[in-house]
């Protein structure tokens, strides 16, 4: 928690006129509880064993199987979801992933007389936007920009800024533009109130 209030302090946005500096004090201050409740939620999940980047926003996240398996990485917003922990559940910078999203790392072996399970990592690149209510099978790589369209099931790996729809998901013809600089973060009220526009990518 530390670490971010450092980070939103050395990126905050300095303004340059009393108005500015008016709107900012109050937009910090409507926004401290939500801010502390976000840093919260992200330190509860650290403790657990869970590696989470900087300046990440995470919802109300239900799991199974051991936290020590999610690596989340820097500027990430994920939202409601439910996460299958059996295996790693790699997440890249800068992912989106909406509400009602399930990532599965495990499932059962149909041909196993004792139904076992089988696992296999989960890997989302950098950029990639999963959207609602869709479902990401286990071993499946979902590549940089990438986008899973909302209540997709995928089952196989998604291609760089590759886009993928419907249920088994399909590949799209076009694809994501590859020109990405955003921080799915910053679309966060409380941590827009500190940085602002600070932070644009070149």
């Amino acid at each position: 928690m530390c670490a971010e209030i450092r980070y939103l302090w050395q990126h905050r946005e300095k303004p340059t006129t009393l108005k500015r500096a008016l709107v900012l004090l109050a937009k910090r201050l409507l926004n401290a509880y939500p801010l502390l409740r976000i840093l919260w939620r992200v330190q509860r999940f650290r403790s657990k064993g869970a590696t989470i980047g900087t300046l990440c926003v995470l919802g109300e996240i239900s799991y199974s199987a051991s936290l020590k398996n999610l690596v989340v990485g820097d500027h990430c917003s994920v939202g409601s979801c439910e996460l299958f922990l059996h295996d790693t559940i790699q997440i890249g910078n800068f992912v989106t992933i909406n509400g009602g999203v399930k990532l599965i790392s495990a499932s059962h072996r149909l041909t196993d007389p004792l139904w076992r399970h089988k696992k296999s990592p989960i890997h989302i690149g950098d950029y990639a936007w999963i959207a609602t209510n869709s479902i990401i099978l286990p071993g499946v790589r979902i590549g940089r920009g990438a986008v899973v369209g909302a209540g997709a099931v995928v089952r196989e790996d998604v291609p760089d800024y590759g886009i993928v729809t419907g249920n088994p998901a399909t590949l799209e013809t076009h694809r994501r533009t590859s020109d990405l600089h955003y921080y799915p973060a910053l679309f966060n009220a409380p941590f827009e109130a500190w940085i602002g526009k600070n932070l644009v990518r070149s």
